[in-house]
């Protein structure tokens, strides 16, 4: 308990103080990034770059190509197995009905529906978990909604504690800023808070399900392991780079950007290496790569369906991504779903200490687990 609360202080001393100490030393008005709700524009981003957009895509691909091929070739070589036959339950046709009827209400104005017409977020994405989790029940008999329903009813409200920290971080930055309805500092609050709060549940649901897919687990249980020389130095610098990085994000927001994804892995992973504990990342180091791929994927996925149902909706975002806004795909550039990878793995960390803290036993949000599902799928 001692080291967590240590990890947690370090992590919101840089992710709250930094960025706050770096404008302040920079002479920029205080008042302006604290604002609530958050409406006025005050950054002039950066015009659109091929230069800055191909660096990009040459460093995305440094990091995830040989993944994406690994997991192309494992889709192509998976072995079926025979699988007890399990019905889809009778909840997740409940999410499927609400999900399409919520999905119908936030894409059309209706007259007789204008007093919610704001509000079709949360019934989307609560729908989206029923289903995420029922096709898990489906896969592997087990879902964390039924199977550790304390853990993922405590999702709920870690969710929006996590998902306030990226709108802070985003202060700095803006780079993306919500349009279609105005309301006071108290409701924005709340309502806000209502759809954050689903985040984690939809993520975390959405890793169970594909970690149990014969792609990740036949694929990416031994793959290629990557092991860094002098790690603590190269932690040290890690976590100097964030510091650094989180003090310029509102200075230099134009070339800092990525960091509101980056900074946070790298904070706890930096701090949990030092402190000479496991982290998200350590199972890589033997070739076992299946937690990071599975909660990485799991990001990416959600991230389709939140910018999809975003579009049309009347309460949506928008965003303003420097340098490489350009290929759209609904409001997203195509450059700025790669934030969504981290983003994975950052859940990953939040819901491993949250299942440490509840002293249940886990199934999936631990890299341990995937053995148990191996071996159930083996049985």
């Amino acid at each position: 308990m001692r080291s967590l609360f240590l990890k947690f202080s370090i992590l919101a001393l840089m992710l709250l103080g930094f960025p706050l100490l770096g404008i302040i030393l920079a002479g920029h008005p205080v008042s302006r990034y604290l604002e609530f709700p958050p409406e006025t524009r005050y950054i002039c981003h950066a015009p659109f770059s091929w230069i800055a957009f191909t660096t990009y895509i040459l460093i995305i691909l440094a990091v995830v190509l040989s993944l994406v091929i690994k997991a192309i070739e494992s889709f192509r070589q998976v072995k079926i197995r025979p699988s007890i036959a399990r019905a889809f339950p009778w909840w997740g046709w409940l999410g499927v009905i609400t999900g399409a009827v919520a999905w119908i209400l936030a894409w059309t104005r209706f007259p007789w529906f204008v007093r919610f017409q704001p509000h079709t977020f949360t019934p989307l994405w609560i729908s989206f978990i029923l289903v995420v989790n029922a096709l898990c029940h489906r896969r592997t008999g087990h879902c964390m909604m039924i199977n550790r329903t304390r853990f993922f009813l405590l999702l709920f409200p870690i969710s929006a504690a996590l998902w306030w920290f990226f709108e802070y971080l985003n202060r700095f930055v803006q780079n993306w800023s919500y349009t279609g309805v105005h309301y006071s500092p108290w409701e924005y609050f709340c309502y806000a808070t209502l759809s954050f709060s689903t985040v984690l549940p939809a993520v975390l649901g959405t890793r169970e399900w594909i970690a149990g897919a014969l792609w990740v687990r036949q694929g990416f249980g031994n793959f290629r392991p990557l092991k860094l020389s002098c790690p603590r130095i190269l932690t040290w610098g890690a976590l100097a780079i964030s510091a650094a990085g989180l003090t310029g994000i509102g200075v230099w927001p134009n070339y800092l950007f990525s960091l509101l994804w980056v900074s946070p892995l790298l904070v706890i992973v930096s701090v949990e290496s030092l402190m000479g504990e496991r982290h998200v990342l350590s199972d890589i180091a033997n070739g076992d790569w299946r937690l990071v791929i599975s909660y990485a994927a799991a990001a990416l996925f959600c991230g389709g369906f939140w910018e999809m149902w975003n579009y049309y909706s009347l309460a949506r975002w928008e965003y303003s991504i420097p340098f490489v806004h350009r290929l759209q795909i609904f409001e997203m550039p195509l450059l700025g779903y790669a934030g969504y990878l981290p983003f994975g793995l950052e859940c990953a960390v939040i819901g491993g200490i949250l299942e440490r803290l509840c002293r249940i036993s886990c199934f999936v949000p631990t890299a341990n687990s995937l053995h148990g599902i191996s071996r159930q799928a083996s049985s």
